[in-house]
């Protein structure tokens, strides 16, 4: 075989200047000089005889070739590192790192629950956590850039013949309520009381706002009948509008654990009504799976879901011991 016309070393500079705009500070991001980058960009461009960017702006701009190469680039560096971790991964959990991926929610409530527990018996592996949107998530998967994922949104269709989607466990999305909130005192919430509430929701753009509206419409409720009071940026900024009392929320069961347990607002029951979410794991099954992949998946994500399953349920026991189920509340 012929001497490649890159390197390793080549193509890393290639993704850093690409991902900072500028020569100087992917140099800065790769601790190198400004010169051994421009260098090393320069050899390239002589051993393929092509153009890499566009000197014209104060922007580094990739040419198409430029742009070619950085989609190859890509998927070279990433076997590279997967090699690594196979090669880490002899060692049976003793060293090596997992690469953990969710989408908001299970981002931030969830995840590092479970990362918590797998650490208490694995110490030696170190664990990255990648919390984005479904979409970006789902595509990191694909592109081998992280080893499973937890999501709670659509996967997008281009990638649900690269992709296994294993349904994991019902995550309950709770009407929650000020504490002296007077349908707390009724038990149960009707419906037609919903239409009635002053709510607070993340901004209308949002993807998890999206999501949930698409939840609470399959569940027989009318979003658009909903008074929305205000729009916040986060669940935790909705989580003290109501505690404060300024409206009622639906919120993931997964983010209320402390406040339920504190008191500090009320869950309310709607007859007749139960508004949950499928949550999945996500892994790429023409990818290695690591050894810490593979012990997450069995010996960690069952712990977070609420029985067993029954004989007649076992069709419900999805690929690596994750059983389709609810999520715990606490």
């Amino acid at each position: 075989m012929a001497d490649l016309p890159f390197t390793l070393d080549q193509l890393r500079i290639l993704k850093a200047i690409a991902a900072e705009g500028s020569f100087k500070r992917a140099a800065d991001s790769l601790y190198v000089s400004q010169p051994a980058v421009s260098l090393q960009v320069q050899n390239l461009e002589r051993q393929l005889d092509v153009p890499l960017f566009d000197r014209g702006g104060r922007r580094a701009q990739l040419t198409e070739a430029g742009h070619l190469l950085l989609s190859y680039g890509d998927r070279i560096l990433s076997l590279c590192e997967e090699t690594c971790r196979a090669i880490e991964d002899l060692q049976n959990l003793q060293g090596g790192t997992l690469i953990v991926g969710a989408s908001q929610t299970t981002g931030t409530y969830l995840l590092p629950r479970m990362i918590g527990v797998f650490r208490q018996r694995y110490q030696e592996v170190a664990v990255q956590l990648h919390v984005h949107s479904t979409r970006r998530t789902a595509w990191s998967v694909a592109n081998g850039q992280i080893d499973l994922a937890i999501i709670g949104g659509e996967v997008p269709p281009e990638l649900h013949d690269s992709l296994d989607i294993i349904p994991y466990a019902e995550d309950e999305l709770a009407l929650i309520l000020p504490i002296y909130h007077p349908l707390v005192r009724h038990g149960m919430v009707q419906k037609d009381d919903l239409y009635k509430l002053q709510f607070i929701t993340l901004d209308s753009q949002s993807t998890i706002r999206k999501v949930i509206d698409q939840v609470l419409s399959r569940s027989g409720i009318e979003t658009r009948r909903l008074k929305v009071e205000m729009e916040l940026n986060s669940i935790e900024a909705i989580k003290n509008a109501v505690q404060a009392g300024l409206g009622a929320a639906f919120v993931s069961i997964s983010a209320i654990e402390k406040e339920l347990q504190m008191g500090v607002f009320q869950r309310g029951r709607i007859e007749d009504v139960v508004v949950n979410r499928m949550l999945s794991v996500i892994v790429n099954p023409s990818r290695y799976r690591s050894k810490a992949a593979q012990a997450f998946m069995e010996e960690v994500l069952p712990q977070f879901v609420t029985h067993k399953p029954k004989p007649q349920e076992e069709d419900a026991i999805a690929p690596g011991g994750v059983e389709v189920a609810s999520l715990k509340e606490g």
